[in-house]
């Protein structure tokens, strides 16, 4: 990610190289994307042949970019004659401005060549060699280039036009150009994506939203969501850069549903600009107390796609909330199972619990009432088709062995779950934290059927069976000669041992006993798991342990925010605060974007926290992860129509301040100090 560029504007996004220029690539998806296709996959500006280099790269903003470009290699000794500045943004589609200057003294004459080209692939087939099903063709008009595929109903089309003159072909536009002596010239670029309906025009002309994106309305719209947020005033530089890095983040990160015309929340550029079940109701949690206008919309559309029937292909159960949303060709010919996919056992317990911690923080009783079928409908999932052995466990095993997901759990890569000594369980499994989830998913089920659903018996019913879980919890995932949580039961019941994050999630949701969250806490900040940067998600001493793994060592922001709740919760104050503190410290080296996962290496050791090569960024729950932090700092906590704030500031950090809390009280303000001496020195930037 480091040599490459992104710009984006809710479902649509564009990576280039350095330069700008986009290239087919096996390793990371570069090109023009929208709804899961990608609509060019060539983007070549060349200057009398030549490609040219940066000389700097403007990309402050998030859906806009310049680059100032020179031929050749550009070193100390450089002089060109002739400089070039691409403007570039995403604004509905995609336009790019490209500006070459003359700066000698006398007339020059250029040629300015677009190479131009698209495969229009679905993002599942980018690291694959496909031959595509439908016909792709190209149409050279006077003043445009249309780039078409069709296979059957699907309909897609680039255009492409230019303000100046052009000779246009096949595969792009060439324009011989004179420049006056220290004169420039110019012309703009208009990209359109269209993704055709059944009635033959942009299924997105009707959407509010993105029939009118401009960059003056993209402008406007992300100032207005910044300035609807809390404010921010601190002493520590990094918390003040992560924060507002996050809410720039978050508003890009908006996209306009095709079929419901409403904003949600994508996952992640560049693979995961979809709504995911497990990925948005996380993030909801992390930003209810800053953002809590992003719920509603989250929960109401999950609540619409709710599973209601058997679907081995979709892995679609009665009552079971989503995995994954997908647009693109192969899910639109179920080539894969995404329309929407189902494989995820835990997003259904966490539906549950934000529509409770939305209630508690904003008052929306008539939200309550809206849902209480569909959140009926995710309790009855836990204990029914959730527990597949009926021991009284959420499990979870695919019913598509072809298409479905292996693990069905948040490390959903296919060596996520793993014993001490690496080896690989056996299906069903049942991971400790989906345990955690179904335990706090009970118990808020009860307060909402108490308090709002006037069904006292169910109430009563959940709570019992929330304690009898934890009971039989604590007996069979403790491991009492290593004291601490397993990562999952097999199938036959025994304990797969592997010591990992997980366990931080047991805190966030309750279950774990009191008298063994000690030891717990413990674990997490001991050298095994914590790196000094944050905590790994499998324990350096563990088989299958890989500091560059995916979801095998590495450290991940949001598992980290989660463990920093748990731990706050169980009254864990310091070993809370050093997670939050070693997140912020990690920012750093991110120019405050946190992304979605970084390397494991321990800190002495690197320094600096080492880059995954392909991690999601942005990504909305590593933007979500700063928030919850704040929370976490400040000690926040609704409690009928008061907001309570208990802060513990990490020492060092001094002075944190949020002002404008929205929730059912109003807005109210939060002050929090670093508890050392009052002289304590800032720590520097």
């Amino acid at each position: 990610m480091k040599d490459l560029v992104s710009i984006l504007d809710g479902n649509t996004f564009l990576v280039s190289d350095r330069h700008g220029d986009v290239e087919p690539s096996l390793d990371f998806p570069t090109g023009l994307f929208t709804f899961d296709t990608r609509f060019l996959s060539t983007w070549l500006l060349l200057l009398d042949g030549e490609r040219l280099h940066a000389l700097s790269i403007d990309d402050a903003e998030s859906y806009r970019t310049r680059y100032f470009l020179v031929p050749g290699e550009p070193t100390h000794y450089l002089d060109a004659k002739v400089s070039v500045i691409r403007s570039r943004a995403i604004c509905g589609g995609f336009d790019e401005e490209i500006t070459v200057l003359n700066h000698s003294g006398e007339e020059a004459t250029f040629t300015v060549r677009i190479e131009i080209g698209t495969d229009f692939a679905d993002l599942f087939e980018v690291k694959d060699v496909l031959r595509k099903r439908g016909s792709n063709t190209a149409l050279v008009n006077d003043d445009s280039l249309h780039l078409r595929y069709v296979r059957e109903a699907f309909h897609r089309e680039t255009v492409i036009r230019s303000s100046e003159p052009a000779r246009i072909d096949k595969t792009g536009m060439t324009f011989p150009i004179r420049i006056e002596p220290h004169g420039e010239w110019t012309t703009r670029l208009t990209i359109s994506t269209v993704i055709y309906g059944a009635r033959g025009e942009d299924v997105r002309a009707r959407l509010p939203i993105s029939a009118s994106r401009t960059t003056a309305a993209i402008q406007a719209d992300h100032a207005d969501f910044v300035e609807q947020a809390p404010k921010l005033g601190c002493d520590c530089e990094p918390l003040a850069t992560a924060y507002r890095r996050s809410l720039d983040d978050l508003a890009a990160l908006r996209y306009e549903s095709l079929t419901l015309g409403v904003r949600l929340l994508a996952a992640g550029l560049p693979w995961f600009m979809t709504l995911f079940g497990r990925d948005s109701l996380i993030t909801s949690l992390q930003v209810l107390p800053f953002l809590p206008q992003l719920i509603p919309p989250t929960l109401l559309v999950l609540a619409g796609l709710q599973g209601h029937r058997i679907d081995d292909f979709r892995d679609e159960e009665p009552g079971k909330i989503l995995h994954e949303l997908r647009y693109g060709e192969s899910a639109g010919f179920e080539e894969q199972p995404h329309s929407p996919y189902y494989g995820a056992a835990d997003s259904t317990a966490l539906f549950v619990i934000l529509l409770d911690e939305y209630e508690r923080w904003t008052g929306d009783v008539e939200m309550v009432g809206r849902l209480e079928f569909a959140a009926r409908g995710a309790l009855a999932w836990l204990d029914s088709y959730g527990d597949l052995l009926g021991t009284g466990y959420i499990w979870y095993q695919t019913r598509n062995p072809r298409n479905g997901l292996e693990n069905q759990c948040w490390k959903d890569s296919w060596d996520g779950i793993s014993y001490a000594d690496g080896r690989l369980p056996g299906f069903p499994r049942a991971t400790c934290e989906l345990q955690g989830y179904a335990y706090d998913a009970k118990m808020r089920g009860a307060r909402l059927a108490r308090l709002y659903w006037n069904d006292p018996q169910y109430a009563d019913r959940l709570e019992q069976e929330a304690a009898a879980l934890k009971e039989r919890f604590n007996r069979d995932f403790w491991l009492p000669d290593r004291e601490y949580y397993a990562l999952a039961l097999d199938s036959d019941g025994s304990p797969v041992d592997a010591l990992s994050s997980n366990m931080g999630h047991l805190l966030w949701s309750g279950i774990v006993d009191e008298s063994r969250a000690g030891r717990v806490a413990e674990h997490l900040l001991g050298p095994r798991l914590f790196s000094g940067w944050g905590v790994r998600t499998l324990a350096d001493d563990q088989g299958r342990y890989n500091p560059i793994g995916y979801h095998v060592g590495t450290v991940w922001p949001f598992d980290n925010s989660i463990i920093a709740w748990g731990l706050w919760k169980y009254g864990f104050r310091e070993e809370a605060g050093r997670i939050c503190d070693s997140m912020l410290q990690a920012s750093r080296y991110f120019d405050g974007r946190l992304p979605e996962v970084f390397a494991g290496y321990e800190r002495e050791l690197t320094e600096y926290p080492v880059q995954y090569p392909t991690a999601c960024s942005p990504q909305a729950w590593s933007a979500g992860t700063p928030m919850l932090l704040l929370r976490v700092m400040l000690g926040l906590e609704p409690q009928g129509d008061h907001l309570i704030i208990d802060p513990h500031v990490p020492s060092g950090m001094g002075r944190v301040e949020l002002l404008d809390i929205p929730g059912r009280w109003g807005q109210v303000d939060a002050l929090g100090r670093s508890r050392t001496q009052e002289d304590e020195p800032i720590r520097p930037d």
